[in-house]
């Protein structure tokens, strides 16, 4: 979080490198929702790291959380990933890093993009809320405190 008046503290340690990584998939899974879109997804990235639960158990770091497997990210898979970070997605980014979370993806550790409506339930996780074409999903307090 940003103390008010002061300077940025990350909510997780990161490297220049793993910002970027970040970034590109923020705009890769998201970019046609907007920046609010790019953020949520940065949430559900910073929220895998952070969780220590269910299926994030072994991620400690962002290359972890993007490069997951089983579990992790169709955008890896696409071109489009691939392509060098611009200044605005490491932006948006270090806002996530920062601590800085946004409805419905507040507590999410997961998303997708339905064809129609947004299911009440989601690998057993319940449906948070939706933002333009992606669905949301938290745990309960119960099965992931840390999140």
């Amino acid at each position: 979080m940003i103390p008010q008046g002061g300077c940025a503290v990350a909510v997780i340690k990161y490297t220049d490198a793993e910002l970027d990584l970040l970034a590109r998939l923020m705009r890769a899974e998201a970019e046609g929702d907007g920046e609010l879109g790019m953020l949520l997804v940065g949430n559900v990235g910073v929220n895998r790291v952070r969780s220590g639960c269910l299926d994030f158990n072994d991620i400690r770091t962002l290359q972890d959380m993007v490069f997951q497997s089983p579990g992790g990210f169709e955008a890896t898979t696409k071109g489009y990933f691939y392509q060098r970070a611009r200044e605005l997605d490491r932006k948006l980014a270090r806002r996530v890093v920062n601590g800085e979370r946004f409805t419905p993806g507040e507590r999410s550790l997961w998303f997708f993009m339905p064809a129609g409506d947004c299911p009440a339930q989601w690998y057993n996780q319940w449906n948070t809320g939706r933002f333009k074409s992606h669905c949301f999903y938290s745990p309960t307090v119960q099965d992931c405190p840390n999140v």
